[in-house]
């Protein structure tokens, strides 16, 4: 089993940037294809970002190109969302999910095995 944390989340001005922590913990980390999403009030949850085991596949959704950057350093077992240039149409909690050794980047949600318990992102005008 893998067992995800999320922290970094916070209040900023718009325009301004965000670092979002997922530490991870799990025997098969390093296999393990990553994703984040988040949810807004009164909203589904989307895809924000995803990135395959290696790290060398990445996605994005469309409403983040340009703006997010998803990395990631299995030496350290963490996930990294990196969000500049952000909009009020960002806050949200965001989500970090983890498959369970498949290792492909998705956007489907359905398609992870493990999920954080959020982290609060507000950005105001």
């Amino acid at each position: 089993q893998v067992q995800l944390v999320e922290s970094g989340g916070g209040l900023v001005q718009a325009g301004g940037s965000l670092r979002l922590s997922c530490a991870a913990s799990g025997r098969t980390f390093s296999t393990n294809a990553m994703g984040w999403f988040r949810q807004a009030p009164g909203k589904e949850r989307e895809f924000v970002a995803a990135i395959s085991w290696s790290g060398g596949s990445t996605y994005y959704a469309d409403s983040v190109k340009g703006r997010f950057t998803i990395s990631r350093d299995n030496a350290k077992n963490t996930v990294y969302l990196q969000m500049n240039s952000l909009k009020p149409e960002d806050t949200a909690v965001y989500y970090c999910a983890a498959d369970d050794g498949r290792g492909i980047a998705t956007m489907e949600g359905y398609e992870y095995d493990y999920w954080g318990q959020g982290t609060q992102v507000t950005v105001s005008s």
